[in-house]
């Protein structure tokens, strides 16, 4: 889960909205070429792709919201398009469009527009509400908001679907113009590699880099424990300054609230109430625009010192919440209550990811992309409601293809 920010001010992209380079890029599958190379992902499954077909040919607007594992996500999402016949669009985090021209050429020509997540951006919304309401082509939405590497576990949802959904059915209802649904995508990866020699060759590359001896002889399952053991007690000291006992939720819990409460002294005036993860985007939302406000200033007068001694510490501020919004991403007992090929890969690559900042490419990758029946979207929320019953729906049905595509997942067995 790559930590990335822009420290430039935001500026709206908008997607390349005609159909030559989506239907170029499409008939020469050139987003597979980039998930062979790039990803290690090589074959692909499009279940239930009939329950899209019906959405596109009785003209509704439709919104696709996929589960969102891994970062080769939105380009699987195109396997799907093709298989269903459709061009579609796709929100997509703003520092995408920030890392080369290439980059921003492709992802724009694939139907991908500009979100900064880092704040309210209504030209975004507004411009999901139109692709929605107007109904040309499907919009892809990932409800989760970032990635995580636990292909089986679903995150909280965040509520921007419901508004996009029920703002665009209430437009087309106005029209006369029909329904909009969300139809649920569960995207499952299956590796199809030897797992064994994967497990030896990046633990024991991550051994020889800590300075310990080889030991190969364990079995892979105790030594990719222990490796997240050490990270953990690694992290407690670095932001702590002591390693603390407990269970490893315990501790999670201590290493966050140890994090974030002197940041939020500093940016909020005091420690705040409320779940972790709004407290986190809360201290976010203070530190982000300080910081493009500050690089914008020193652009324009080319100084250097006290400028760049702050952005250094805005830089490490934004990488203590990264890894306080990583720590809680990762269940406590994913690996230990369902030992898994596929958990025992997405361990792996999380290990490299933390200890080297880069996970190798194991390759084999097996992609399953699986469409559930649409959720009608009302135009109004029911009044009174605790909860929106669209979010509901979709959370529900993204929990449930979820746990029955993780029931294919082979078990471990050393």
């Amino acid at each position: 889960m790559p930590h990335v920010v822009v420290n430039r001010p935001y500026e709206f992209v908008p997607p390349y909205a005609g159909d030559a380079w989506p239907s170029f890029i499409q008939w020469f599958e050139l987003y597979g070429l980039h998930l062979r190379s790039k990803e290690g992902i090589v074959d692909r499954e499009c279940r239930r792709v009939e329950l899209l077909r019906e959405s596109l040919d009785a003209g509704h607007g439709i919104l696709l919201c996929p589960n969102h594992a891994r970062t080769a996500d939105p380009l699987v999402m195109g396997w799907l398009a093709k298989a269903a016949g459709t061009h579609v669009f796709a929100m997509a985090s703003w520092h995408l469009f920030n890392e080369g021209w290439f980059q921003k050429f492709a992802i724009r020509r694939m139907g991908a527009f500009s979100v900064y997540r880092e704040g309210i951006d209504r030209r975004s919304l507004d411009m999901a509400v139109d692709v929605v309401a107007e109904a040309k082509r499907p919009l892809i939405v990932f409800p989760e908001g970032a990635t995580s590497r636990t292909n089986d576990h679903l995150h909280p949802l965040l509520d921007g679907v419901g508004f996009i959904a029920r703002a665009a059915a209430k437009r087309r209802e106005k029209a006369g113009q029909g329904k909009v649904v969300i139809h649920p995508v569960g995207i499952k990866y299956r590796y199809r590699g030897d797992i064994l020699r994967a497990c030896r060759e990046t633990l024991d590359d991550l051994e020889r880099r800590l300075g310990w001896q080889c030991r190969g002889h364990l079995d892979p399952l105790p030594r990719l424990l222990e490796f997240q053991r050490v990270f953990l007690t690694l992290k407690e000291l670095e932001y702590l300054g002591i390693a603390h006992g407990g269970t490893r939720e315990e501790r999670i819990e201590r290493l966050v609230e140890g994090i974030l409460r002197p940041l939020e002294a500093e940016w909020l005036g005091e420690p705040q109430p409320g779940p972790f993860a709004q407290r986190i985007r809360g201290v976010r939302s203070r530190i982000v625009p300080r910081m493009i406000e500050q690089a914008t200033a020193a652009r324009k007068k080319a100084t250097r010192g006290v400028e760049a001694a702050d952005a250094e510490r805005y830089s490490q501020q934004l990488e203590a919440l990264h890894i306080a919004q990583y720590l809680l991403s990762y269940p406590g007992d994913y690996l230990v209550s369902r030992p898994t090929i596929d958990r025992v890969l997405e361990t792996l690559e999380r290990l490299e990811e933390d200890m080297i900042g880069r996970a190798r490419i194991h390759g084999d990758l097996k992609a399953i992309i699986e469409v559930a029946p649409a959720i009608a979207v009302p135009a109004e929320r029911e009044r009174g409601a605790k909860e929106d019953a669209v979010m509901a729906a979709l959370e529900t049905k993204l929990r449930e293809l979820v746990a029955r595509l993780s029931d294919e997942s082979p078990s471990f067995a050393p």
